[in-house]
């Protein structure tokens, strides 16, 4: 088949054809584009070798790592081909969202690697330091806001905001939870907590009234946790903030049984495009912890705000 022929041909599969647009922007390994376009290792590995057979990428050795990218010297037409093709393909813009988080999670391995070459402070022990400390340091500075913690349980978190929020409403879908984070909260006085039945997905809470809503390990708990993020969007007032704090996406199927999840974890993208439907901005997400002991779970952070659309000099009144 003429050199021609063969690249067009190559370039009708969507598949080889997001793979060429993305290495043709970074070059990255294979585990880099599994996670970005959500392939299986198999599938991703086959199309790159018909992609390296036609000369269309090259790829290095580095470490344990191959990584791939456009062959250098590619003629300025073949890339133009290839932008205007992958226009046409709705993932291609799901894909470059995925590719700037593995660009931030590699700055983030960098940085991370070099603070442990800076010295090992936090790792051993000193008289005083502790992350319940460190939780009640952090927690006194929470201005006079209004809190919504999404998936509550007994209200552990909810209590320590009530030290210094305004008001702090604590939603979950267990009575038992209910009652029992209710009596705590009469117990300890605080006055501004309080604890509502309802669902994840339809929180009973005011749309656009609370400027902090949390969901702390509830989301793989949610039927649809893409309408619970929309939901916790929707109480948010402009300029508002959202946080979850959940599972990265992990294979321990053990889970739905031991824990009752009915999702295993999110990776960093799926959160970052559930914020990003919802219409939030100023997105951030990152994976902030690892479990020594198997199965390693890993905890994943993401945060992003409600577009502030508030006049200057109106002021919000209290939910």
């Amino acid at each position: 088949m003429p050199p021609l022929l063969q690249t067009l041909k190559l370039l009708a599969d969507p598949t080889r054809l997001r793979l060429l647009l993305l290495v043709s922007e970074e070059e990255l390994s294979v585990a880099e584009l599994q996670e970005i376009l959500g392939m299986g290792q198999s599938r991703i590995s086959t199309h790159l070798s018909q992609l390296k057979t036609a000369r269309l990428v090259g790829n290095r050795r580095s470490g344990k790592n191959i990584y791939y990218r456009m062959r250098e010297g590619s003629p300025a037409a073949l890339r133009e081909v290839i932008h205007a093709s992958a226009r046409e393909i709705p993932e291609t813009e799901r894909d470059a969202r995925a590719l700037n988080l593995v660009r931030r999670k590699r700055q983030d391995r960098a940085r991370d690697y070099f603070n442990r070459l800076a010295g090992k402070y936090g790792r051993a022990y000193a008289p005083g330091r502790s992350w319940k400390g460190l939780s009640f340091l952090l927690f006194s500075l929470v201005g006079p806001i209004t809190v919504a913690d999404l998936g509550a349980g007994e209200g552990s978190l909810a209590q320590l905001f009530a030290r210094r929020a305004r008001r702090v409403i604590a939603v979950d879908n267990s009575e038992e939870m209910v009652d029992f984070g209710t009596r705590l909260a009469r117990e300890h006085g605080f006055a501004n907590l309080e604890y509502r039945l309802g669902d994840l997905e339809e929180p009973p809470i005011e749309p656009g009234s609370v400027d902090l809503a949390i969901l702390s390990q509830a989301l793989h708990h949610a039927v649809n946790p893409a309408r619970a993020v929309a939901a916790a969007a929707r109480i948010l007032r402009p300029g508002g903030r959202i946080a979850i704090l959940d599972l990265l996406a992990h294979p321990f199927e053990a889970a739905r049984e031991l824990y009752a999840d009915l999702w295993l974890g999110f990776s960093e993208i799926d959160l970052h495009e559930m914020l990003e439907t919802a219409g939030l901005g100023g997105i951030e997400v990152a994976v902030v912890d690892q479990e020594e002991a198997p199965p390693h779970f890993q905890t994943v952070l993401a945060v992003a705000q409600k577009p502030d659309t508030q006049k200057p000099g109106v002021s919000q009144g209290a939910a």
